[in-house]
């Protein structure tokens, strides 16, 4: 059995990555996601907690006909060092066999510590990515068709929308306050 690792904050789960983890199941028998950063909530990079998150991808996941024994979703808190990152994934989750992730410093971090990494096919990559989505819902852009729909029923059920927009009025009034 191959049991395959990736890594993603996933803010918010969008089609790109539904391709992905399309991809890698399609190659192994087992996928442990990582919802990275998983400390991080409530900022405009990161607005979404990470049981929204796990739900989002486990909702997707379900309408897509994934089955549940195939995957495990685990959040992983970023760490302080990167070194002590690979440490607390290893610890933190069932052994994997190999590595799928596009990020450098993942890549490295994860070959360096002895792993097989290999690279995923973006899918419509500037169009599938969380940074256009976010900036969409922050100019009230219609995001829809980036998501699922149970990620947009989600997004919407914890006013995801609004929490977007307020933390980016919050982010440029300390930007502003910061460089006066």
């Amino acid at each position: 059995m191959t049991r395959a690792l990736f890594v993603g904050r996933f803010q918010p789960f969008h089609y790109g990555h539904l391709h992905a983890i399309q991809t890698i199941l399609s190659e192994c028998d087992e996928l442990v996601l990582v919802v990275g950063s998983a400390q991080m909530s409530h900022d405009p990079d990161n607005p979404f907690t990470a049981g929204e998150r796990i739900e989002m991808i486990r909702a997707a996941l379900n309408a897509a006909a994934v089955p549940t024994d195939r995957y495990l979703v685990i959040p992983i808190p970023d760490a302080p060092a990167h070194r002590v990152w690979v440490s607390a994934v290893e610890s933190q989750t069932p052994r994997f066999d190999l590595v799928y992730s596009n990020q450098s410093l993942t890549r490295r971090l994860l070959i360096e510590a002895g792993y097989e990494v290999r690279r995923i096919e973006m899918y419509e990559r500037g169009k599938y990515e969380a940074t256009e989505i976010r900036r969409r819902i922050l100019e009230a852009e219609d995001w829809s068709d980036l998501v699922p729909k149970e990620v947009y029923r989600i997004v919407n059920e914890v006013d995801g929308a609004n929490r977007i927009r307020d933390l980016a009025k919050s982010d440029s009034n300390h930007r502003r306050v910061q460089d006066e």
